[in-house]
């Protein structure tokens, strides 16, 4: 054998949707897939996860109650919202400060409750909250983490998979209108 068969890989890699590693590059996916931003891959590691094409960063970050593991309790939904020291993956350079770098925030929840009907590639069981960054400076600071309750508390609402674009275009429309969160 002289190649690596792909799927073959794919399959023993990465075909457990449930983990948390896997489950937020899907979730990356998702939002991609949403806002059509899926024409160019993934770059790993970068100070933001997607950029449209009108140059809008958005950070993507995901949660569920259910795990790979056995749980003995549905984990809490929380989201890490620190600031980080930002490397830009096309000019191979890192901030000088933490900041947020992107400036809308998704927060993905994969809301099945049932290990034996959850499906993560199964739209209807995921909610998204759409948040600019500077509502998240505002209202949280420089807190590194938040609860969905204390999102929710915080007048921010739940969209559907159908719902996701429509509200990241309205606070697209709401940062260049108001200049709100990093400039582009």
């Amino acid at each position: 054998m002289n190649r690596i068969e792909a799927q073959g890989f794919w399959q023993w890699a990465f075909s457990d949707f449930m983990s948390n590693a896997l489950r937020g590059v899907l979730a990356e996916y998702i939002v991609a897939s949403a806002i059509g931003c899926t024409h160019k891959p993934r770059t790993e590691w970068d100070a933001y996860d997607l950029m449209t094409e009108d140059g809008l960063k958005i950070e993507v970050k995901s949660s569920a109650y259910l795990q790979t593991w056995q749980q003995k309790k549905h984990s809490t939904i929380r989201f890490d919202i620190g600031h980080k020291q930002a490397w830009d993956a096309q000019n191979n350079t890192s901030s000088s400060q933490a900041v947020r770098s992107a400036n809308v925030y998704v927060f993905c929840v994969f809301a099945a409750m049932d290990k034996s009907t959850a499906d993560p590639l199964d739209l209807t069981q995921w909610f998204f909250i759409v948040c600019p960054t500077a509502t998240l400076t505002e209202k949280l600071g420089n807190q590194k983490s938040v609860g969905l309750a204390s999102l929710e508390q915080h007048g921010l609402e739940r969209f559907s998979f159908s719902q996701l674009a429509a509200a990241i275009n309205a606070v697209k429309a709401n940062i260049a209108l108001n200049k709100l969160g990093p400039s582009c």
